[in-house]
């Protein structure tokens, strides 16, 4: 009896989701009256601000991966290796964009640096694209972290740091070519997430006036009838293939461990 109703709890919760994700696929099909067909979505792909506002967005979520990288992974490294009495404060300060709505955020940095301010950074597009930047980094940062901190404590980083030092190698040598390779797919986990985040952002992108696809979805869905559900049906497809690599890379990882 109590499998029968977690089962039907089960059924219950796919039904959930699922139901309403094909009946807005249905409706993104149905622009053609009485035939299924792809037009919205043709319609979708041939738009100019399509093209536009996705391969910005794309852009910006590949620097949001970069460079949150680059301040995680060494960060994470020295407070695993030096630091471990400051990870409780470190993993609080990771956590703090899950608590600090967005919009909180983007107008503390429209207020700081607007055009009259000590650094005008919006009065310019490069350093408006700056802005977008460190905040998707503050908006992926307790995903990123989290997943290379875990990274980092499956191995022993002391043993290893020691190790490439009696070698003779520099930071730089051991985070680059020690640290790095032993925790790619931690970073990986935590890039796929930051690009299903970036790709959806709306309220950054939108208050700092950014061609992104987030805004440009909204803008859709405003204006159109079947195009913005082809668009939804796309940004879920997109991420729905991100969670998707994370359980590769996830048990890729595993069987590599299992080999070793």
């Amino acid at each position: 009896m109590t499998k029968l109703w977690a089962w039907l709890i089960f059924l219950l919760g796919i039904a959930y989701f699922v139901i309403p994700l094909i009946g807005m696929t249905e409706f993104s099909l149905s622009m053609r009256r009485g035939v299924y067909s792809f037009d919205a979505y043709a319609k979708v792909l041939a738009d100019p601000a399509f093209r536009e506002t996705f391969s910005f967005s794309v852009m910006m979520a590949l620097l949001t991966i970069l460079f949150s990288a680059l301040l995680v992974v060494p960060t994470a490294f020295w407070v695993q290796l030096k630091l471990p009495h400051l990870r409780p404060l470190i993993e609080f300060i990771t956590l703090l964009p899950l608590v600090i709505p967005a919009i909180v955020i983007v107008f503390g940095y429209i207020r700081l640096y607007n055009t009259s301010s000590w650094l005008p950074l919006t009065g310019t597009t490069f350093g408006t694209n700056v802005l977008l930047l460190v905040g998707y980094m503050t908006l992926s940062l307790p995903y990123m972290y989290r997943a290379v901190d875990t990274g980092l404590r499956t191995i022993d980083v002391r043993t290893l740091t020691e190790a490439a030092q009696s070698l003779g190698a520099g930071w730089t040598t051991i985070l680059a070519k020690v640290i790095l390779p032993n925790v790619l797919v931690s970073v990986l986990s935590g890039a796929f997430v930051t690009f299903a985040i970036v790709l959806g952002e709306f309220t950054l992108a939108a208050l700092l006036n950014r061609p992104a696809f987030g805004p440009y979805l909204q803008l859709m869905g405003a204006n159109r009838a079947y195009e913005p559900f082809a668009l939804a049906v796309i940004a879920f497809a997109i991420t729905w293939i991100c969670m998707g690599l994370i359980q590769l890379v996830t048990r890729f990882q595993k069987h590599t461990r299992a080999a070793r």
